[in-house]
């Protein structure tokens, strides 16, 4: 088992998120921008909000709060799922997802920078995946940004990307 740090950046503070965050992870989640590329509903209830965070708890991997250092409000999230430790590569694939009200000031890339290094380092990956849906050109723009590789062959309406340390640009 990873003990994954809390991890702090210019504008961030980022830690795992804990059923105590089930409001915060409830508001997030309950705006259809947010969910609108996730295989998820927008939350209609606390409940559900509890079910986001417990499946993240119990998955593979990590899935960060995005917290804003000035008003420590939850603005994102953030990690890895589906961590697979093979014999020969071990790899993740990583999401994230952010309030509308924040999108286009590039606190995402500030958070990835950190998240990718969490799995390089911490994790030992040897590279990270990443999908979006065709329409989801903010997501890829960034993946791009961060130096993932877009795949050529589109599965299931979905782009595949994926980065190898030696290609990142957050060392």
């Amino acid at each position: 088992m990873v003990n994954y740090p809390n991890i702090e950046t210019e504008r961030l503070f980022m830690r795992e998120l804990t059923l105590d965050d089930v409001e915060a992870v409830y508001k997030h989640f309950s705006y259809p921008e947010v969910t609108r590329f996730m295989d998820i509903e927008v939350c209609k209830d606390l409940r559900e909000a509890e079910e986001i965070i417990a499946f993240h708890i119990h998955d593979s991997g990590c899935r960060y709060g995005l917290f804003n250092k000035e008003n420590d409000e939850l603005i994102g999230t953030c990690g890895f799922h589906c961590w697979s430790t093979e014999i020969l590569e071990t790899k993740a694939e990583i999401g994230f997802d952010l309030s509308p009200n924040y999108w286009g000031r590039g606190l995402m890339q500030e958070a990835l920078m950190k998240i990718t290094r969490i799995g390089f380092d911490l994790m030992k990956l040897d590279y990270i995946e990443a999908t979006t849906e065709v329409e989801n050109l903010q997501s890829q723009r960034l993946l791009e940004k961060m130096g993932f590789n877009q795949e050529s062959e589109l599965k299931d309406n979905l782009m595949y990307f994926t980065l190898r340390d030696k290609e990142t640009v957050c060392k």
